[in-house]
Formats: C-alpha cells, structure tokens, sequence
C-alpha cells in the first residue's frame, strides 16, 4: 500500500513540473525568437535492487520528468519596417554580452535598439591643457551601440561591439550569427535568451542569414500547449484521487486489525 501511495504522489508532483513547462511556454506564445521547451518523462527505477546482505528491496513504479528540451524549429517571420529589427533565416543565433556580468548568452530575439554607453578613460591617459593652461582630466567618450532592451550588446561575426553612428542609423550593420553543432543541452536564461553548455561543443559561425526589418515569432503552438495542460490537470487529479484511495484503504485494514 506504501507503494502505491508513493507512486501517487510523485505522479502528482511531476505533472506540476510538466505543468510549470507549459506555463512558461504560454506566457511567452509572443515573445519574438522564444523556443518552446518539451517536457520529456522516463520510467522510474523499474528493476529489484540489492540491499545490505543480499536482501532484495522492492523495485520502483512509475515516471519522472527527466527534462525538458528546447525545441529549435522556426514558425515564421513577421514583418515590422524597424531600423533595429534583424532576424536570421537559418540556423544560428545572435550573441549579447553583458558588459557587468561577462556572461554572453545567445538569442533568436532581434528586436534591438541603440543604447549610449561612456567609456572611461584609459588608466595612462594624459590630461589636456586649455587655453589658461589649466589641466583637465581625462573625460569618458561617449559611444552609441546595438543591444537588448537591457543593455547587452549585440556581437558582430569578429566578436566586437557594434557601433552605430547616431547621424546614419539606417547604415549597413554586420551582426554575428554564431552557432553550436548540438544544441541539445542550451538553458534558458530568461524570455528568449539561451546559455551555453559544455554538451554544445564548439561555437563557430553560423550560416544563417540576417534580415533586417523582420522580426522572428515564437514557435510555440497554443493549440497543442492547451491539449498538454488538459492532460496534465487531468492526470494530476487521478494522481490524487489514488492517494486518496491508498490512505482508506490503509484506513480501513488498520481498523480491521482493530
């Protein structure tokens, strides 16, 4: 009877982790460039296991979600006449570096702005002398560069900052597309932003092509997010419904003993 009541409740503990997945993909139906996640289950341990003294233990029912893998599959372009909107038709993703963390993270997301950063002085600069001769101190210079809503900047194919000049903002821009031949593996850091794991293997240069004005769409589907949250309430109320019945039925064989 314990078995089954464990059973029950990890059942119901791992439909709230399915359940979290397609939240997470809902939420994000229209975020520009997202990759829906898939939640994929194994069996639990379905074997006997050997205790202390060779005494066999009782093996393990059911499942776990063991992960849940991005799916990388392109549902479309939509169209916006932006200056800073860019899009890769292909394979790749653009990369943002975050100039206070270091952390470079990866993206389908193009919608990109330009954003004024200054730039200190270099440590052995010279102060400048004005007319009275009196020394002034190293000013910071002041740059204007593509990047997120959130002050990363977007990396070209060298790996540098992108560096828009604000009289000719419609200049030609040559951003980075970089990619990874396994992308199994990649986490999401927040909306549509990628990291990088040591499962990808090496980063190179993708052969996705930039366009500029498009702006690539989420690739999840409602429909079928919808049919996963059905079954996930579904299956979560027959989780519960079985430790119910496990609990009286245990009640019932403790009262009989009675």
């Amino acid at each position: 009877m314990n078995m089954s009541f464990y059973n029950a409740a990890v059942g119901a503990y791992q439909q709230q982790l399915r359940m979290n997945v397609q939240a997470q993909n809902i939420a994000n139906v229209n975020t520009q460039g997202y990759r829906a996640e898939r939640a994929a289950f194994g069996e639990l341990m379905n074997m006997n296991v050997e205790g202390i003294d060779n005494s066999r233990l009782p093996k393990g029912t059911g499942a776990r979600m063991i992960h849940a893998p991005i799916d990388f599959t392109s549902r479309g372009f939509m169209d916006t006449g932006r200056t800073f909107d860019f899009a890769i038709n292909g394979d790749g993703f653009f990369a943002l570096f975050d100039p206070e963390t270091q952390e470079i993270s990866f993206s389908r997301d193009g919608s990109f702005t330009m954003t004024q950063f200054w730039i200190p002085p270099a440590e052995d600069a010279e102060p400048e002398v004005d007319e009275n001769g009196e020394e002034i101190p190293p000013q910071p210079t002041e740059v204007w560069r593509l990047s997120d809503n959130q002050g990363r900047c977007v990396l070209d194919p060298q790996g540098n900052f992108i560096v828009i000049d604000p009289e000719n903002r419609g200049a030609e821009l040559e951003l980075g597309v970089f990619d990874y031949a396994i992308h199994y593996g990649m986490q999401h850091a927040d909306s549509s932003r990628l990291l990088a794991t040591d499962l990808n293997g090496q980063l190179y240069l993708g052969t996705g092509e930039v366009k500029r004005g498009l702006l690539e769409m989420s690739n999840t589907d409602l429909t079928q997010e919808f049919i996963k949250v059905i079954e996930s309430q579904r299956a979560f109320s027959y989780c519960l419904k079985m430790v119910t019945t496990s609990d009286e039925i245990e009640s019932t064989f403790n009262n009989l003993r009675g």
